[in-house]
């Protein structure tokens, strides 16, 4: 079960850089402190095997596809109307 944690005297700088980095990734400060202390306490286990398997598996499901330069470019002018 979850549980609530209450940080007392964050130094400002620490806020601050939190707060930005929240936006930056479009999440509440509370689900960035999660993040940010899940990064740091929980290591991961992937091997650089496993990482590279997962890379292939993700790659061999998006189509294949050559995009042309100008499908590009109309592509980022409609993202920008």
């Amino acid at each position: 079960m979850p549980t609530t944690l209450t940080l007392k005297d964050i130094p400002d700088e620490v806020y601050e850089r939190l707060k930005a980095s929240a936006a930056t990734h479009r999440r509440s400060l509370n689900s960035e402190a999660i993040v940010c202390l899940e990064s740091v306490l929980i290591r991961s286990t992937v091997t650089p095997a496993e990482r590279i398997a997962r890379a292939r598996e993700l790659r061999g499901g998006l189509q294949r596809r050559a995009f042309k330069a100008r499908d590009i470019d109309a592509a980022k002018r409609r993202g920008r109307a």
